[in-house]
């Protein structure tokens, strides 16, 4: 079969090989894949991402306690920067996840294999996957070699210091004045809206995001300002 080859391919960029090859399939079958195949022998990754989501937890809790003599509030801030969800997209992508994935059609024309909530989620189901039939030990070493190698960039861009929070620094130190946010569009009904958010310093647009609260649209218009940010 030719997806059994895929991921024959994929056991072999990981470097591991499954026991339980149903359980690797599962890992990377998404919901709306099941609308277009019913019967299928397999139930979609939610189940597995549930439980990846708490082994991903603990080791990482574990490796961080064991490893950093640090203040319980310092550890949890580095722990949050290492399991957001776009930390676990980017391991995903460094991993092609998205090459793997079982979607619906009309999820796969519509971007899905390059989606950072699924790839994110998909890890987690992956690792939940590699927990059941490999064990804690082979998931700590799978963890530390993909995404525990990213901490030295976390700390060294403070990447564990919300976005917000780094610009108000960035700004205060640089020209002595606190960002304003602006709301710059609202869209959708009101049970499901979307907001467009613009931050700006001394009235410069220096930065937009959008989102589905004017919280999470204000995070991400400071993440483009810091990519942005010029002194």
């Amino acid at each position: 079969m030719a997806e059994q080859k895929t991921l024959d391919q994929f056991e072999n960029k990981i470097g591991v090989k499954f026991n339980n090859k149903k359980l690797l399939r599962q890992a990377f079958i998404h919901r709306s894949y099941l609308n277009e195949n019913v019967g299928l022998d397999l139930d979609h990754n939610e189940r597995l991402e549930f439980l990846g989501d708490a082994v991903l937890e603990l080791i990482v809790t574990e490796y961080l306690y064991q490893k950093y003599k640090n203040p319980e509030g310092e550890l949890t801030n580095w722990r949050a920067a290492l399991v957001k969800r776009p930390t676990l997209a980017s391991v995903a992508k460094d991993l092609s996840i998205g090459d793997y994935l079982f979607l619906s059609k009309g999820e796969q024309k519509t971007g899905g294999k390059s989606r950072e909530l699924i790839l994110a989620n998909t890890f987690e189901a992956l690792l939940g996957a590699l927990y059941l039939d490999q064990g804690f030990t082979t998931s700590t070493a799978f963890v530390k070699k993909h995404l525990l190698s990213k901490l030295k960039n976390v700390l060294d861009k403070k990447l564990y210091i919300d976005p917000k929070s780094r610009l108000q620094e960035m700004a205060q130190e640089s020209v002595n004045v606190t960002p304003i946010y602006k709301v710059l569009a609202e869209y959708g009904p009101d049970h499901s809206k979307s907001f467009t958010v613009g931050v700006y310093v001394k009235d410069k647009l220096i930065g937009q995001g959008s989102g589905s609260s004017k919280q999470s649209a204000e995070q991400s218009a400071a993440t483009s300002a810091l990519e942005n940010w010029k002194e």
